[in-house]
């Protein structure tokens, strides 16, 4: 029953990790990483992304905010390419959302988000309607 239960989770997860990450990303194979499937899959995905109080957008807003505070700059560039990928953002809004960020994070991370920015633009996802939300 218990194994019933994780397995779920991690499937549940797994679908969310789709969800957010698209093709950007790729899950390790099922039973590959187990810590990797407990901590991100199980809990970060399957209990914390899926829960209905906020939906993905807003929870990929905050996520960005907290990428770019850590200079994660790949990942803040993989999170405005699959939000522009899906309709989550326009292209107008992707670079709202970078201004936004360089005035909270500080001018001193305003090279590495407007790059990530720029590139998720550049890099294909720009060809969704700039309009678009």
């Amino acid at each position: 029953m218990a194994e019933s239960i994780a397995e779920d989770r991690k499937e549940r997860g797994r679908a969310v990790f789709r969800e957010v990450y698209g093709d950007l990303v790729p899950a390790p194979p099922p039973g590959a990483a187990p810590a990797f499937e407990l901590l991100i899959l199980e809990q970060q995905f399957a209990e914390v992304w899926s829960r209905p109080e906020l939906s993905v957008p807003s929870r990929r807003l905050l996520t960005m905010g907290v990428v770019a505070a850590n200079g994660e700059y790949e990942t803040l560039e993989m999170q405005f390419r699959r939000a522009i990928q899906v309709g989550e953002l326009s292209v107008e809004q992707v670079r709202e959302v970078a201004i936004h960020l360089i005035t909270y994070v500080g001018t001193t991370a305003a090279g590495g988000i407007l790059r990530s920015s720029e590139a998720a633009i550049a890099g294909g996802a720009g060809d969704r309607d700039a309009t678009a939300s």
